[in-house]
């Protein structure tokens, strides 16, 4: 059989997009499928309910949409060049932390729209039937990424590429065309398992197993409620998501900084001041997240994050004073974990009378 296009072709098309990488998978895969269910049936998900709503479409893209073939992975640099140095963020107590993915614009939307690009060059060759994916579908993403040759999944469970590191991100096009299938990555990591104690809460339990009930990255988005008491003192200061696996790894010494302007830095985000934040009102989170992925958690679930972050650093009067002022805020979720960080810091020595 003729093929369609060539890797080489798609590559081009792929990279005239902001991509840096691509590659072709086929749509089986039923030992990431076991894998999969013995995580779900773990309750490892906690309330992730999406992860298990869609059954086997996950691990079945021909079942996602019928007639699909081949599935397209497409990777995206996404490490902003000019933020503030990570570790040295991490280390100052009265500095938030926030995952480097979310500091330009909504990730989702920029891939997307660039997806769907591709998939209408590749359309404009060779008609196909298409549907592209974002993390927000039911696609096990960093499995077809693997087997489409584009990395290996590391002992984080993140996609690890030899030539890039980990700090990317990762979109589909489900496809009918019968392109030829390119070779699963090998896997690197050999005996490193930096990630596993580098997780400030134990998150990976065994290497490529997270229990997402206690990451980070989970607590601080996924989860609406009440962050569980006995997680909060290790999550530090770090306000939305949490990159400490990736940090330590020593393959994002090849890590490629961010083509898309998109992914720039918006509002001094990248090393803001918990006492301004835990003092915004709804409109200025509206305001400052305006095209953001953070915007998705809610206002409360941010302050909540930040009180949280407050509640490690310094009892100084300044942290005190605006703590208390929202000791007493109309959202109970926002007051209970002010009121813990109070009493967090008063134990550790800080004045325990009104600043």
């Amino acid at each position: 059989m003729t093929t369609p296009l060539t890797r080489q072709e798609l590559l081009q098309l792929a990279q005239a997009q902001g991509f840096a990488d691509a590659g072709v998978a086929g749509v089986d895969l039923p030992q990431d499928e076991a894998w999969l269910q013995q995580w779900l049936d773990a309750g490892m998900h906690g309330e992730m309910g999406y992860m298990a709503r869609h059954g086997t479409k996950r691990s079945r893209p021909d079942e996602l949409r019928p007639g699909t073939l081949r599935v397209i992975s497409l990777r995206m640099d996404y490490w902003p060049e000019d933020a503030a140095d990570a570790n040295a963020v991490l280390a100052d107590p009265s500095l938030g932390y926030m995952s480097r993915y979310a500091l330009g614009r909504d990730y989702h939307k920029v891939m997307r729209q660039a997806l769907a690009r591709v998939a209408a060059a590749i359309a404009a060759r060779i008609p196909h039937d298409y549907r592209v994916f974002v993390d927000s579908g039911p696609v096990l993403e960093k499995a077809l990424a693997r087997n489409a040759g584009l990395g290996w999944i590391g002992k984080h469970t993140n996609l690890i590429a030899s030539d890039a590191g980990s700090y990317f991100f990762l979109g589909e096009i489900l496809t009918d065309l019968p392109l030829p299938i390119d070779a699963p990555a090998s896997a690197h990591c050999g005996s490193c398992s930096a990630c596993i104690p580098a997780c400030p809460t134990q998150a990976i339990v065994a290497p490529h197993k997270l229990d997402a009930r206690r990451c980070i990255s989970y607590l601080t988005i996924e989860l609406r409620g009440p962050i569980p008491v006995e997680l909060r003192a290790a999550i530090g200061n770090r306000i939305y998501g949490c990159d400490d696996c990736q940090l330590v790894c020593p393959w994002n010494k090849f890590a490629r900084t961010a083509s898309q302007p998109d992914f720039r830095i918006r509002h001094g985000l990248d090393a803001p001041r918990l006492t301004d934040l835990v003092a915004w009102t709804s409109e200025d989170f509206e305001r400052s997240f305006e095209g953001s992925a953070v915007r998705r958690i809610g206002y409360e679930a941010f302050i909540r994050n930040v009180a949280v972050a407050l509640g490690n650093g310094p009892g100084d009067d300044a942290t005190l004073q605006a703590l208390r002022a929202r000791c007493s805020d109309s959202s109970e979720l926002i007051a209970e974990h002010a009121r813990w960080a109070v009493d967090r810091l008063v134990a550790n020595g800080a004045p325990a009378h009104q600043a």
